[in-house]
């Protein structure tokens, strides 16, 4: 395969993955509506998986208002540690009590074994359920990456989070 060929590949692959998102937010939005948020703050254990290494670590959630809310994490895996912040909006899904889609996006900084620093831009997606009577959250996304190093970049559509926290009122 030469490498217009796998240029043309790579590109209709970005744009299908934009047009499945925008399909996804437009029918969240439909179903929408303005809930009070679940909980406060929730801290517990982050999996981030997928396309590369899977990473595991403490991570914490705030709400600042009703809606908005922000998330950090302390990952680790292989030879990385993964530091990374994410303002997210969130709102409830009509009939579905403790459950709320959100969108977010933030910074993120990879440290490697070999004495390297690289910055990425995470953007999240996904589904954040508070099991109702007990002081428990899950959450699931899809986590897209824009890494940045040594004047390249690189885009990894296809990395995923799953959440569990302890939370707190």
């Amino acid at each position: 395969m030469n490498l217009n060929a796998l240029t043309i590949l790579i590109m209709k692959k970005v744009k299908l993955t934009y047009v499945l998102t925008a399909i996804f937010c437009s029918s969240i939005l439909l179903f929408s509506t303005n809930v009070q948020a679940q909980y406060k703050t929730g801290a517990g254990l982050l999996i981030d998986a997928g396309d590369g290494i899977t990473l595991v670590g403490p991570h914490i959630k705030n709400f600042f208002t009703p809606n908005h809310g922000g998330e950090g994490a302390l990952l680790f895996g292989s030879d990385l540690t993964v530091l990374q912040a994410q303002y997210q909006y969130h709102q409830g899904i009509v009939n579905a009590d403790g459950l709320q889609w959100y969108l977010g996006a933030g910074p993120s900084f990879i440290f490697s074994g070999n004495s390297n620093t690289e910055v990425s831009l995470v953007s999240s997606l996904g589904l954040d359920y508070k099991i109702t009577n007990a002081p428990l959250s899950l959450s699931f996304d899809w986590r897209p990456r824009m890494v940045f190093y040594d004047g390249d970049s690189d885009f990894l559509p296809g990395r995923f989070g799953i959440g569990f926290r302890f939370v707190f009122k």
